[in-house]
Protein backbone atom coordinates (compact mmCIF):
# COMPACT_ATOMS: atom_id res chain seq x y z
CA UNK A 1 0.00 0.00 0.00
CA UNK A 2 3.03 2.24 0.76
CA UNK A 3 4.56 2.01 -3.02
CA UNK A 4 0.96 1.24 -4.74
CA UNK A 5 -1.58 3.78 -5.56
CA UNK A 6 -4.45 3.05 -3.23
CA UNK A 7 -6.97 4.03 -6.63
CA UNK A 8 -5.93 0.84 -8.47
CA UNK A 9 -7.25 -1.52 -5.49
CA UNK A 10 -10.76 -1.20 -5.65
CA UNK A 11 -11.21 -4.59 -7.86
CA UNK A 12 -8.94 -6.56 -5.47
CA UNK A 13 -10.57 -5.24 -2.06
CA UNK A 14 -14.31 -5.74 -3.76
CA UNK A 15 -13.37 -9.25 -4.66
CA UNK A 16 -11.38 -9.77 -0.95
CA UNK A 17 -8.23 -10.48 -2.35
CA UNK A 18 -6.19 -8.04 -0.11
CA UNK A 19 -4.13 -9.26 2.94
CA UNK A 20 -5.78 -8.42 6.15
CA UNK A 21 -3.65 -5.65 6.76
CA UNK A 22 -3.77 -3.97 3.63
CA UNK A 23 -7.59 -4.39 3.34
CA UNK A 24 -7.66 -2.27 6.74
CA UNK A 25 -5.51 0.53 5.23
CA UNK A 26 -7.61 0.38 1.97
CA UNK A 27 -10.80 0.72 4.19
CA UNK A 28 -9.10 3.78 5.77
CA UNK A 29 -8.69 5.23 2.19
CA UNK A 30 -12.04 4.99 1.44
CA UNK A 31 -13.78 7.07 4.05
CA UNK A 32 -11.71 9.76 2.78
CA UNK A 33 -12.38 8.98 -1.23
CA UNK A 34 -15.41 8.96 -2.60
CA UNK A 35 -14.79 7.91 -5.64
CA UNK A 36 -13.31 4.88 -4.72
CA UNK A 37 -16.29 3.87 -2.12
CA UNK A 38 -18.41 4.28 -4.79
CA UNK A 39 -16.39 2.14 -7.35
CA UNK A 40 -16.21 -0.63 -4.26
CA UNK A 41 -19.86 -0.71 -3.72
CA UNK A 42 -20.69 -1.14 -7.88
CA UNK A 43 -18.00 -4.08 -8.35
CA UNK A 44 -19.15 -5.96 -5.19
CA UNK A 45 -22.51 -5.52 -6.83
CA UNK A 46 -21.63 -6.86 -9.65
CA UNK A 47 -19.46 -9.76 -8.13
CA UNK A 48 -22.97 -10.55 -6.30
CA UNK A 49 -25.07 -10.66 -9.37
CA UNK A 50 -22.15 -12.55 -11.26
CA UNK A 51 -21.49 -15.44 -8.25
CA UNK A 52 -25.64 -15.62 -7.94
CA UNK A 53 -26.30 -16.40 -12.10
CA UNK A 54 -23.72 -19.19 -12.10
CA UNK A 55 -25.07 -20.82 -8.87
CA UNK A 56 -26.31 -24.27 -9.98
CA UNK A 57 -29.19 -26.01 -7.99
CA UNK A 58 -28.36 -29.99 -7.37
CA UNK A 59 -30.53 -31.80 -9.79
CA UNK A 60 -34.19 -33.20 -8.69
CA UNK A 61 -32.94 -36.96 -8.96
CA UNK A 62 -29.81 -36.33 -7.05
CA UNK A 63 -31.53 -37.06 -3.94
CA UNK A 64 -33.25 -40.06 -4.91
CA UNK A 65 -30.62 -41.41 -6.42
CA UNK A 66 -28.53 -40.97 -3.20
CA UNK A 67 -30.63 -42.39 -1.32
CA UNK A 68 -31.58 -45.77 -3.31
CA UNK A 69 -27.62 -46.18 -3.45
CA UNK A 70 -27.56 -46.24 0.36
CA UNK A 71 -28.56 -50.29 1.06
CA UNK A 72 -25.03 -51.00 -1.08
CA UNK A 73 -22.92 -49.02 0.60
CA UNK A 74 -21.08 -51.35 2.72
CA UNK A 75 -20.11 -50.36 6.88
CA UNK A 76 -16.44 -49.70 7.28
CA UNK A 77 -15.54 -52.93 9.60
CA UNK A 78 -13.95 -52.76 12.96
CA UNK A 79 -10.37 -51.69 13.32
CA UNK A 80 -9.12 -55.26 14.72
CA UNK A 81 -6.88 -55.30 18.32
CA UNK A 82 -4.79 -57.15 19.14
CA UNK A 83 -5.62 -59.50 21.41
CA UNK A 84 -3.48 -61.06 23.85
CA UNK A 85 -4.25 -65.24 24.34
CA UNK A 86 -4.38 -66.52 27.72
CA UNK A 87 -4.43 -70.43 27.75
CA UNK A 88 -7.30 -71.74 29.66
CA UNK A 89 -7.80 -74.47 32.08
CA UNK A 90 -9.80 -77.34 32.42
CA UNK A 91 -12.29 -76.15 34.17
CA UNK A 92 -13.03 -73.27 32.05
CA UNK A 93 -13.76 -74.97 28.49
CA UNK A 94 -17.39 -75.43 29.75
CA UNK A 95 -17.55 -71.93 29.61
CA UNK A 96 -16.83 -71.71 25.66
CA UNK A 97 -20.35 -71.33 24.39
CA UNK A 98 -21.10 -69.16 26.87
CA UNK A 99 -18.34 -66.56 26.01
CA UNK A 100 -18.52 -67.26 22.05
CA UNK A 101 -22.91 -66.13 22.78
CA UNK A 102 -21.66 -62.86 24.68
CA UNK A 103 -19.13 -62.48 21.78
CA UNK A 104 -21.83 -62.55 19.43
CA UNK A 105 -24.30 -60.37 21.32
CA UNK A 106 -21.32 -57.52 21.33
CA UNK A 107 -21.04 -58.14 17.79
CA UNK A 108 -25.11 -57.77 17.06
CA UNK A 109 -25.22 -54.89 19.25
CA UNK A 110 -22.32 -53.02 17.77
CA UNK A 111 -23.21 -53.34 13.93
CA UNK A 112 -26.94 -52.25 15.20
CA UNK A 113 -25.37 -48.98 16.87
CA UNK A 114 -23.56 -48.28 13.27
CA UNK A 115 -26.46 -49.39 11.17
CA UNK A 116 -28.94 -46.54 13.45
CA UNK A 117 -25.90 -44.21 13.42
CA UNK A 118 -25.46 -44.48 9.35
CA UNK A 119 -29.36 -44.20 9.22
CA UNK A 120 -29.03 -40.99 11.20
CA UNK A 121 -26.55 -39.64 9.56
CA UNK A 122 -27.76 -39.96 6.01
CA UNK A 123 -31.26 -38.20 7.27
CA UNK A 124 -29.39 -35.29 8.31
CA UNK A 125 -27.33 -35.20 4.89
CA UNK A 126 -30.87 -35.15 3.56
CA UNK A 127 -32.28 -32.44 5.24
CA UNK A 128 -29.26 -30.33 4.75
CA UNK A 129 -29.52 -31.02 0.71
CA UNK A 130 -32.81 -30.22 0.82
CA UNK A 131 -32.75 -27.05 2.94
CA UNK A 132 -29.98 -26.02 0.55
CA UNK A 133 -31.50 -26.47 -2.54
CA UNK A 134 -34.68 -24.15 -1.18
CA UNK A 135 -32.28 -21.68 -0.41
CA UNK A 136 -30.31 -21.78 -3.95
CA UNK A 137 -33.36 -21.60 -5.81
CA UNK A 138 -35.16 -19.34 -3.23
CA UNK A 139 -31.88 -16.98 -4.10
CA UNK A 140 -32.21 -16.95 -7.87
CA UNK A 141 -35.45 -16.51 -7.80
CA UNK A 142 -34.74 -12.96 -5.32
CA UNK A 143 -31.64 -11.79 -7.69
CA UNK A 144 -34.15 -12.04 -11.10
CA UNK A 145 -37.17 -10.48 -8.86
CA UNK A 146 -37.56 -7.16 -11.27
CA UNK A 147 -38.00 -4.90 -8.29
CA UNK A 148 -34.72 -6.31 -6.76
CA UNK A 149 -32.70 -3.74 -4.91
CA UNK A 150 -28.93 -3.92 -4.17
CA UNK A 151 -27.38 -1.97 -1.22
CA UNK A 152 -23.83 -2.39 -0.39
CA UNK A 153 -21.70 -1.69 2.10
CA UNK A 154 -18.00 -2.40 4.08
CA UNK A 155 -17.96 -3.41 7.62
CA UNK A 156 -16.88 -1.91 10.72
CA UNK A 157 -13.39 -4.17 11.40
CA UNK A 158 -13.45 -5.56 7.37
CA UNK A 159 -15.51 -7.26 5.09
CA UNK A 160 -18.19 -6.27 2.96
CA UNK A 161 -21.86 -6.95 2.34
CA UNK A 162 -24.52 -6.38 -0.35
CA UNK A 163 -28.17 -6.57 1.18
CA UNK A 164 -31.08 -7.85 -1.57
CA UNK A 165 -34.29 -6.95 -1.39
CA UNK A 166 -37.61 -7.48 -2.98
CA UNK A 167 -40.84 -6.39 -2.03
CA UNK A 168 -42.88 -7.99 -4.55
CA UNK A 169 -41.54 -11.35 -3.20
CA UNK A 170 -41.31 -10.25 0.88
CA UNK A 171 -37.37 -12.07 1.19
CA UNK A 172 -34.41 -10.31 1.51
CA UNK A 173 -30.42 -11.56 1.04
CA UNK A 174 -27.69 -10.90 2.59
CA UNK A 175 -24.24 -11.66 0.02
CA UNK A 176 -21.39 -10.96 2.45
CA UNK A 177 -17.31 -12.04 1.81
CA UNK A 178 -14.06 -11.23 3.86
CA UNK A 179 -15.57 -11.39 6.90
CA UNK A 180 -13.32 -11.46 9.68
CA UNK A 181 -13.39 -14.92 12.16
CA UNK A 182 -14.77 -14.51 15.08
CA UNK A 183 -13.93 -16.19 18.83
CA UNK A 184 -15.23 -19.18 18.69
CA UNK A 185 -17.86 -18.16 21.22
CA UNK A 186 -19.29 -15.18 18.70
CA UNK A 187 -21.51 -15.05 16.04
CA UNK A 188 -22.31 -12.65 13.17
CA UNK A 189 -26.37 -11.33 13.55
CA UNK A 190 -28.66 -9.98 11.09
CA UNK A 191 -31.11 -7.37 12.02
CA UNK A 192 -34.12 -5.21 10.49
CA UNK A 193 -34.20 -2.28 11.73
CA UNK A 194 -38.12 -1.43 12.03
CA UNK A 195 -40.05 0.95 14.15
CA UNK A 196 -36.99 2.18 16.16
CA UNK A 197 -35.93 -0.98 17.03
CA UNK A 198 -33.98 -4.19 15.90
CA UNK A 199 -35.68 -7.25 14.91
CA UNK A 200 -33.63 -10.73 14.90
CA UNK A 201 -33.33 -11.55 11.13
CA UNK A 202 -30.59 -14.68 10.94
CA UNK A 203 -27.36 -15.38 12.04
CA UNK A 204 -24.49 -16.33 10.10
CA UNK A 205 -22.80 -19.56 9.18
CA UNK A 206 -20.08 -19.71 11.96
CA UNK A 207 -16.22 -19.76 10.30
CA UNK A 208 -17.66 -18.65 6.58
CA UNK A 209 -16.53 -15.41 5.36
CA UNK A 210 -18.38 -15.61 2.30
CA UNK A 211 -21.42 -16.58 1.10
CA UNK A 212 -25.17 -15.76 0.80
CA UNK A 213 -28.24 -16.11 2.60
CA UNK A 214 -32.00 -15.33 3.38
CA UNK A 215 -32.85 -13.16 5.86
CA UNK A 216 -36.14 -14.66 8.18
CA UNK A 217 -39.10 -12.89 8.13
CA UNK A 218 -40.31 -10.06 5.93
CA UNK A 219 -38.18 -6.63 4.63
CA UNK A 220 -41.82 -4.68 4.75
CA UNK A 221 -41.67 -2.06 6.81
CA UNK A 222 -37.93 -2.05 7.37
CA UNK A 223 -35.89 0.85 6.66
CA UNK A 224 -32.60 -1.25 7.37
CA UNK A 225 -30.79 -4.19 7.95
CA UNK A 226 -28.01 -4.43 10.72
CA UNK A 227 -25.22 -6.83 11.31
CA UNK A 228 -23.41 -7.05 15.01
CA UNK A 229 -21.21 -9.83 16.42
CA UNK A 230 -23.30 -11.31 19.31
CA UNK A 231 -22.43 -14.33 21.77
CA UNK A 232 -22.78 -17.64 19.84
CA UNK A 233 -26.60 -18.89 19.35
CA UNK A 234 -27.47 -15.52 18.81
CA UNK A 235 -29.50 -12.45 20.84
CA UNK A 236 -32.85 -11.01 21.06
CA UNK A 237 -31.76 -7.46 21.14
CA UNK A 238 -28.38 -6.42 19.82
CA UNK A 239 -25.72 -6.65 22.56
CA UNK A 240 -23.06 -4.79 20.58
CA UNK A 241 -22.76 -1.44 18.80
CA UNK A 242 -23.48 -2.49 14.82
CA UNK A 243 -20.37 -2.81 12.24
CA UNK A 244 -22.56 -2.21 9.33
CA UNK A 245 -26.53 -0.49 9.03
CA UNK A 246 -27.38 -0.59 5.49
CA UNK A 247 -30.38 1.61 4.86
CA UNK A 248 -33.02 -0.40 2.32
Amino acid sequence: MNTVDPHTLTGAYALGALPEHEAAQFARHLARCPACDLEVRELQETAARLALAVAEVPPAGLRVRVLAALPEVRQLPPVPHRATVVPLRPRARPRLPYLAAAACLAVAVAAGGLAVRAQREADQQRDRSTRAEQQSAALSALMAAPDATFHTTALKGGGSGTVVVSEQQGRTAFVYHGLPTLPEARVYQLWYSRAGGMVPAGLVEPGRAGGAMLLTGTPRGAVGVGVTAEPRGGSSRPTSPPLALVPV
